[in-house]
Formats: structure tokens, C-alpha cells, sequence
């Protein structure tokens, strides 16, 4: 959590202030002095006397009593200089701008959790070590520029890099995105990204404080904590948009099931994301071209009208939003010939509006009124508006400011002519407004957001399950496969239908359940992880000289403990499953079976505990929901009673986090019923016990 002397500090010394603005401790003692800090400023530098027109002290022990410090000294001298600090000046706040910590090396990392130490001691924060610094209202103690103009409600901007906090900075500005606040908390020895949010959302006032918070992050250290914020300051009326690094997985373990190749930790990542509300970016052009959207206050319309006089950005942002779900419908309302009739001859009012490369402010001004006041089918409008260089725009853009004030839909204004209406787009970025240079950028920012759910609720209901019986079992069980029997039990005790089957200890005991459940019948080998690999299943056996042919034949695979016989079911294929994420918590994984899933991974991903809501929309996010819906006359299957599944399996989930992973593949649609035939189950006691 930070403390006060790190937001609203009264007095700041900068250790190793420097006369050269090349040196970090030169360039952040300048930014504080010509900032908007008015409190105490003081240096420290044994080496001068005086530092940019301040007293340089050359001792500790001679400064008066300070807030903040900002440290801009080699690593090997942080050590004793907050100890000094802390416990004889009564430093609460530290910025160590320093690096040489943990990212060299062990050595670091210790020097690095020894300071952290100190500063936990005398309940300080430190923000650091190996950052750029902080930008608040209150001062800019940074080493790097741009420094950006501050405004209560622009966009509050917390990073784990301090280089690419400086770089998304710069894909903001010139598109007139303002800052609020910047915090770059480097190696996050004690203050990471979640405290920042999580001081953020304990003091969140819906009067003055910023509603838009931009995140970068590399390492998620407590995705609980991110959780329970995000969320908290989405409910507030915040939003929330972040890019996490480091997607990939290099020399991950082998897989013990479906589910644990198909779910990864980026997986989760998404899977958190989606569960707190946060708009995922990928790229700094994309975090920014999301937080402008935010800026204008993006409602979750899904009719667009797209008003142009070049026809070629039109089509292609007509495309990017219709394949993402948001429509440009046609406009049918009468009074489009009315508008047709105040524009030049050749335009279009069909949507996209076009009203020719000569057309101008004041047609473009009746085009917007009738959008706004008559097409009612209309809920937001773009304006892409470009010049060749033959003559100014600037009456064009006012046209776009005026009514971007006046109207009661969004307008977002699309002005791409960096170089040819560089001064007019300037002009218009001064008056506090935003611009978006490229159609397709802004479309697919707008589709992001709209694809993002609001947070899942506060308190999670979990169904019912046989507590006692699920810990009866994993409490009975060693580490690896849980034996079918076991299976079958821990199904039951969560209410998930499963089919009717028997372990054969002879081909006679195969007969006797095929005659009493009717073929054709199902045999599978148990004991082997991947029974299709070693021809360990046998399907559609009609009658019993074929059951007792590959019984026997089954029986002689190296490594068979058993054989398992169930009846053939036709039906539609589902995938379900379950697996653990160390730190997460475990993930719900939902299909369609077959080549779905094994060639097109076509899977969605939520984090337990999973509400109703959740789980129904990871089942209409799937590629091939429509065949679950039922197509060419196949029967649909309910993907409420698939829902219920995927919820049953996070309270189990919650109930036995023993399980690392879980398959039931498939799961067979079968009319209104939805039966497991394949599970398996993973057990890894000692993993939990180490966590």
C-alpha cells in the first residue's frame, strides 16, 4: 500500500542530484524544480555544495526532516543510505531510481529484499528499485521525458517498465491522450502494480479522480489482489485496459491431459482479465488507441454510422466492424432524403455516409445533426476526415469539436493527415480533444472493448456438491491418475451425469453388462495415459464374438490394468476439464470434442470460482457455438445444462484444489441430457503441500 509522503509528499531530498541534466540525478531534480511540487526540495551530494541553484548537503546527518527520497546513486550504496534515511530522517516514501538490483543476479535480488526490509520496518513505501520515477499531481520525479501535462481525468498509468512507460507515453501524446498520474515501479521490491491500483481504488473518489487506469505488466505477483481491485474500480465506474508481456511458455512440462496442453499461464492471464472487467492490449498502439476510446466515454453501442468523404477507409473500417459483431446498418429512416438533398449530387446516405472529397464543414455539420436527432437505428458515429493539401480543414475540425460538444451520441473523429493537416489536427489536440490517425486501429479498439464482460459479481454462488465425499476421496488418494471407480464417485458427489459402466475382469463379466445394457458397447483399456495411441479403444462392438476377439486383444497391450466397457453413445461431442494454476487458481476449460479440439483448439477459459453468467459466456464465445446450437437439422444441445457443468467443476475446483487437472472428453450432447463417458482425473498432493 502506499503511504501519503509517496502521493502527497511536503519535502523531497534527491540523493545524488546532479549538475548535468545527462545524469538521472540532474534530469529528475530538474523535472521536480520546474514541475508543479512547491514544497521542500533538497540534495544531497557530498561532492557539491551546490546543485541547480540548491544548498547540496554532504551528509545525512545535516538534512532537516524529509517525506520523500529519491535515490539516483549506485546500487551498492542504496543499502546504508536508506537505513540512514529511514531511521534517523524519518523517510516514509523511497524512489530508488537505481538498477543493479535483482535483474543482475542474486546478488541484487538480496541487496534488493534487505532495503524492501528496512522500509517495511519503519511502515514506509518504496517505489522501485530500477524505475523512471512517479508523475503525480503533486511532483514529477522523473529522469526521462516526456513529461507530460497533467489532467484530473486523463488516464492514471502504472507500469512494470519504466522504458516502455516512456514509450506508451509517446504513442498517447501526440494523439492528444492526457495523463493523470504515471507510476513506474521498476522491480517492484515491495510496491508493485496491485498496491498502486489497490491505493487507487481504496481512495477513489467519483468526483475527482481519473476513470481511466492504463496498465503494463510483466510479471502478475498476486493475481488475487489485481482481481479484487480491477474489479472493484470497474464497479466504480473506472476503466481498465493493460497489456501483459511475456505470453509464452518456453520448456513447459509434457501434459497429462487435454486440458493441460490446451491451458496455459497466459490462459490464465486472459481468464483473470476477463473475470475483472480489464480490456487486454497487445501492443503500445493498441493500449493507447483503447484508453482515447475511454476518454470519449465509449458506450457499449453496437450500431455505428460511419460518415467520410473517401470511400476506401470506410470500406475497411466497415469490414473490421462487422466481422467483430458491431454493425453499420443501413439507414432506412425517411428522413434521409431530406439530408441527400443539402449535399453535393453522388453522395450516399446509405451507410457509410460518403458525401464526396468536395463536400465540406457544413454539410458535414447537417450529416452529424440528423445522425444524432433522426436515425434513431444510430448509436454512435465516426467521422473520417482526411485533405489532400489543396486547402485548410481547420473549419472542418471545428465543425467536429462544436458538435462533438453539443450531441448527445459518441463521435470519434478520425483525422488521419498527420502531415498534410498536421497544423488543423495540432489545433484541434489543443482544444482537449483526441484523435485517432488510423480507422481499422480505432475499429478493432472499439470491438475490444465491446467484447469485454463487466466484471463477474462481488460474491460467486456455488452450487451444492458432497463436500465430505470429495475430501474423502482426494484424502485417500496418492499422487497420479484417480482410479475409475474413484472417478465415477467424484462425479457423482458434483451432480455431473455420467455413463453407465463397468470394469471387466473377463470376457464373461464383458458379456454379461453388454446384455444387460444392449450393444453396441464401448471397451477401453485403463492403465495407459493415451489409450487411442495404442489402439487401447474399441467402438461400436455389435455382438459378443466381436466383445470377446478384442477383449482379448486388449488385455495383451503392455501396461493394461483393466478393461472398461460402456454402452455406444451418439450424440454431440463436448470437451470440459479443469486445471490448477500455481498463483491463479485453477482454470475452467470449455469445447466442442472431436477436431474442435484437437486440431482448432477451439476452448475458452475462466477462472474459479465461475458464476452462471461467466460460464454461459465462455460457451457463446466458442468458434463453433453455432453447431451447439444445432445446424442442418442436428439436435441442439442445452447449453444451460453445459453452464451448470462448467460451474460444477469449479466448485469442485474450489473444493479440492489437489486436482492439477481434469478431463472429461467428451462429453456427449445427447437431446436434453449431457453425459460424461470419458473422465480423467490428476492428483498432485505434494504440489499443494509446497505452495
Amino acid at each position: 500500500m502506499l503511504v501519503k509522503e509517496i502521493v502527497n509528499p511536503k519535502s523531497i531530498i534527491v540523493v545524488g542530484g546532479s549538475n548535468s541534466l545527462q545524469k538521472p540525478g540532474g534530469k529528475v531534480l530538474w523535472n521536480i524544480r520546474n514541475g508543479t511540487f512547491r514544497g521542500g526540495l533538497y540534495v544531497l551530494n557530498p561532492k557539491e555544495t551546490e546543485v541547480q541553484g540548491l544548498r547540496s548537503y554532504q551528509h545525512i546527518e545535516d538534512l532537516p526532516e524529509t517525506d520523500l527520497a529519491v535515490l539516483a546513486i549506485p546500487a551498492r550504496q542504496c543499502l546504508e543510505t536508506v537505513k540512514k534515511l529511514a531511521e534517523q530522517k524519518g523517510v516514509k516514501g523511497f524512489i530508488i531510481l537505481s538498477a543493479g538490483f535483482a535483474e543482475e543476479g542474486e546478488e541484487g535480488a538480496k541487496l534488493e529484499k534487505e532495503i524492501a526490509g528496512i522500509i517495511e520496518k519503519t511502515r514506509g513505501s518504496l517505489i522501485g528499485p530500477n524505475c523512471i520515477g512517479v508523475i503525480n499531481p503533486c511532483y514529477q520525479a522523473v529522469f526521462t521525458t516526456p513529461v507530460p501535462k497533467l489532467d484530473p481525468l486523463g488516464c492514471d498509468f502504472i507500469s512494470g517498465s519504466g522504458a516502455t512507460a516512456v514509450f506508451i507515453m509517446e504513442a498517447g501524446i501526440p494523439r492528444g491522450l492526457t495523463f493523470s498520474s504515471v507510476y513506474s515501479v521498476g522491480n517492484s521490491a515491495q510496491t508493485g502494480i496491485e498496491e498502486v491500483l489497490e491505493y487507487m481504488d481504496h481512495n477513489f473518489n467519483p468526483e475527482t479522480s481519473s476513470r481511466i487506469k492504463l496498465l503494463y505488466i510483466e510479471h502478475i505477483e498476486k493475481p488475487g489482489k489485481l482481481l479484487e481491485h480491477a474489479s472493484s474500480l470497474i464497479r466504480k465506474g473506472s476503466r481498465i485496459a493493460a497489456i501483459k508481456a511475456g505470453t509464452t511458455e518456453a520448456g513447459s512440462r509434457a501434459a497429462s491431459s487435454h486440458t493441460g496442453a490446451l491451458a496455459s499461464p497466459d490462459s490464465a492471464v486472459d481468464a483473470l482479465f476477463r473475470k475483472a472487467g480489464i480490456v487486454r492490449c497487445f501492443s503500445k498502439a493498441e493500449l493507447a488507441t483503447v484508453a482515447s476510446v475511454f476518454a470519449y466515454h465509449y458506450p457499449r453501442a453496437v450500431n455505428f454510422a460511419i460518415i467520410t468523404h473517401a470511400g476506401g477507409p470506410s470500406i475497411m473500417l466497415t469490414d473490421v466492424l462487422s466481422e467483430g459483431g458491431i454493425n453499420v446498418p443501413p439507414i432506412e429512416n425517411p428522413k434521409r432524403y431530406e439530408l441527400l438533398e443539402k449535399l453535393y449530387p453522388g453522395s450516399s446516405v446509405a451507410n457509410p455516409i460518403d458525401f464526396l472529397a468536395t463536400g465540406n464543414a457544413e454539410q458535414l455539420g447537417y450529416i452529424i445533426d440528423y445522425c444524432d436527432k433522426y436515425f434513431h437505428e444510430i448509436e454512435g458515429m465516426i467521422v473520417i476526415f482526411g485533405s489532400p493539401g489543396l486547402i485548410s480543414v481547420s473549419d472542418v475540425y471545428s465543425v467536429i469539436d462544436e458538435k462533438m460538444r453539443t450531441c448527445r451520441k459518441p463521435i470519434f473523429p478520425v483525422l488521419p493527415s498527420f502531415i498534410n493537416a498536421k497544423d488543423e489536427i495540432q489545433e484541434f489536440i489543443n482544444r482537449g480533444r483526441i484523435n485517432f490517425p488510423e480507422e481499422v486501429e480505432l475499429g478493432r479498439a472499439l470491438i475490444k472493448i465491446y467484447r469485454t464482460p463487466p466484471p463477474a459479481p462481488e460474491i460467486i454462488e456455488v452450487p451444492d456438491v458432497e463436500r465430505e465425499k470429495i475430501r474423502c476421496i482426494i484424502d485417500q488418494a496418492g499422487d497420479g491418475f484417480l482410479e475409475p471407480d474413484k472417478v465415477a464417485s467424484m462425479l457423482d458427489a458434483i451432480g455431473i451425469t455420467r455413463v453407465d459402466e463397468a470394469i471387466a475382469g473377463s470376457p464373461n463379466e464383458a458379456k454379461a453388462f453388454a446384455d444387460r445394457i444392449g450393444y453396441p458397447v464401448v471397451m477401453k483399456i485403463i492403465g495407459v495415459l493415451h489409450k487411442s495411441d495404442v489402439g487401447g479403444v474399441v467402438l461400436n462392438i455389435q455382438d459378443d464374438n466381436h466383445l470377446s476377439g478384442e477383449y482379448q486383444r486388449l488385455t495383451s497391450i503392455q501396461g493394461v490394468t483393466g478393461i472398461l466397457i460402456q454402452p455406444m453413445l451418439r450424440g454431440m461431442e463436448l470437451f470440459a476439464g479443469l486445471k490448477y494454476q500455481k498463483n491463479f487458481g485453477s482454470l475452467i476449460v470449455c469445447g466442442l470434442g472431436g477436431i474442435f479440439v484437437e486440431v482448432m483448439r477451439d476452448v475458452q477459459y475462466g477462472l474459479a470460482p465461475l458464476s452462471g453468467d461467466e460460464a454461459l459466456t465462455m460457451i457463446r464465445n466458442l468458434k463453433g457455438y453455432q453447431i451447439l446450437e444445432g445446424t442442418r437439422g442436428q439436435e441442439p444441445v442445452s447449453e444451460t445444462l453445459f453452464a451448470e457443468i462448467l460451474v460444477k467443476l469449479s466448485a469442485l475446483a474450489e473444493t479440492a484444489p489437489e486436482i492439477k487437472e481434469m478431463d472429461i472428453n467428451p462429453l456427449m450432447g445427447v437431446g436434453n441430457r449431457i453425459i460424461a463417458v470419458d473422465t480423467r482425473i490428476w492428483i498432485e498432493k505434494k504440489a499443494k503441500e509446497e505452495e
